[in-house]
């Protein structure tokens, strides 16, 4: 999937435009595909889809497994009947997502969508349903947490009774009986995220558009996979934590991000012939074509910080499953197509996992003008298995980027790739498309030249991110034209390698 020049785009179909305050899997999605078809593109890269917890992040998830309700287009339902004709969408700010009030609101459409669905009977749509019930290894697991949670005013699991926190004997039926209904509504939201995500994706093929996932290396804490799966990772015996995930000191933070993850309990996870990270690759894999690993050096060693500790400062590196995890991976689902985040600090140990496994890992642009002409981040230094970004969501705009920079390393930027001041975010686009690199992949917000407003992320920070949208009126008539110019002139034009 990733040899051969080809190009894609990045975005995150929270950003996406329409009515109800977020970006959904309906209409909108669809229109994308046909942009990105105009456009030559081959790829459609998106963050993790599942269900956002701590901050709204996509990084930070109650389920590694389930998909974020909040992206269902809810006018599908309507159409179907699950919601009444007359049904309004909300009324909410259309250039940034407020969550709390699109959750709310969102939530109590669904689960009136349900209520009608379960009290319309036995039809086609209900068998479905329950195939889908029946056949969804993760689903009853994350329904009953999810359920729990409404129970329990939202409190993380460990703050639930005892019992139930550590699931003693008997607690896990009982819970399961007294909250069917609530049960029943969250199967429900899943199983409709998964026909809207399987009729986009069907779209996308038909476009010639393959789809590129997000696997995060880690889960949160207050999930159904740390809940019902305890054993998998480094907890007490009260299931808190011993250590938590994060990195050191780096380009983003000089205190280090603590992202208070759970760490895993490699050893045991090899004994159990990795299963539960099998059945999570081979999840996704049925969703997307393709799948970007986040925090990939995590798999070699990780960042282990004391759960006590308030920075990431203090921390050591802890040896992870390596080669062999792969290797096990691999003689379960074969190879994968996999782009692997390998930013930042990158060990002779790392970089030699990374080969063995044959992954393309990511060049970004933005940090290629600071260190000299050895930076591995510069074009010149570029290699074809890899795959190149002007930023990723972590990153300013490459013009909010660029006017951060002091008057000097402004200069060397426009040297390097051979424009002048009011032309850069356009010179990086070429630049990228130029390198040697099967693959480039870039943000929608650089084709659209947007400023650090568009910005969708900031490392160590938890207000106002991953809000960002777009509306079509910013999208220029003839951009799906002239970026086919472009991949045509770079040899990255999907027809040519149809």
């Amino acid at each position: 999937m990733f040899t051969g020049r080809s190009c894609g785009v990045l975005l995150h179909p929270t950003s996406l435009p329409g009515d109800g305050g977020i970006g959904t899997l309906g209409e909108e999605a669809h229109h994308f595909v046909d942009l990105l078809a105009a456009m030559g593109m081959s790829f459609w890269q998106v963050l993790p889809l599942t269900p956002p917890a701590c901050g709204n992040s996509p990084y930070s998830a109650f389920s590694a497994f389930a998909g974020n309700p909040l992206l269902i287009d809810l006018k599908q339902l309507v159409r179907e009947g699950d919601l009444p004709g007359d049904f309004s969408v909300g009324r909410f700010a259309e250039d940034r997502v407020d969550f709390g009030a699109v959750g709310d609101f969102k939530q109590d459409a669904l689960h009136q969508a349900a209520t009608a669905f379960f009290a319309a009977g036995r039809n086609a749509r209900m068998e479905e349903f329950w195939h889908f019930c029946n056949t969804t290894s993760w689903l009853h697991d994350y329904a009953l947490f999810m359920a729990l949670k409404r129970r329990y005013k939202g409190m993380s699991w460990h703050q639930w009774p005892t019992g139930t926190a550590l699931l003693k004997a008997g607690v896990y039926e009982k819970a399961s009986e007294e909250l069917g209904p609530e049960i029943g509504a969250q199967k429900y939201m899943q199983w409709q995220f998964f026909r809207q995500w399987r009729t986009l994706r069907n779209h996308a093929a038909s476009r010639g558009i393959g789809l590129v996932g997000d696997i995060p290396i880690f889960v949160a804490y207050d999930s159904a996979d740390v809940w019902c799966n305890r054993g998998n990772f480094l907890l007490d015996a009260k299931g808190r934590p011993t250590f938590v995930a994060g990195v050191p000191p780096d380009y983003f933070s000089s205190t280090g991000q603590l992202w208070g993850n759970p760490l895993y309990d490699w050893e045991r996870l090899e004994r159990d012939g990795y299963g539960w990270w099998i059945e999570r690759f081979r999840h996704l894999l049925s969703q997307f074509d393709g799948l970007r690993i986040d925090h990939f050096r995590g798999f070699d060693a990780a960042w282990h910080v004391p759960a006590d500790h308030s920075t990431a400062e203090h921390g050591t590196w802890v040896k992870g499953a390596g080669e062999s995890f792969f290797d096990s991976v691999h003689a379960a689902l074969g190879r994968l197509q996999i782009i692997a985040e390998d930013l930042g600090v990158i060990t002779p140990e790392v970089q030699a996992l990374l080969e063995s496994c044959g992954y393309p890992g990511m060049k970004v642009l933005q940090f290629a003008f600071d260190s000299g002409p050895d930076n591995p981040y510069l074009p010149h230094n570029h290699v074809k298995n890899c795959v190149v970004y002007t930023g990723t969501h972590d990153n300013d705009t490459s013009l909010g980027w660029y006017r951060s920079l002091p008057p000097t390393l402004r200069h060397e930027v426009r040297e390097y790739i051979g424009c002048l001041d009011g032309d850069v975010v356009s010179g990086m686009l070429r630049t990228a498309l130029m390198s040697v690199a099967d693959t480039v992949i870039l943000p929608f917000q650089d084709l659209l030249g947007l400023p650090s407003e568009a910005r969708m992320n900031v490392p160590g920070t938890v207000a106002g991110n991953w809000s960002w949208r777009f509306s079509w009126g910013i999208v220029p008539r003839h951009l799906g034209t002239s970026l086919a110019e472009m991949l045509e002139r770079y040899g990255r034009l999907k027809t040519q390698l149809s």
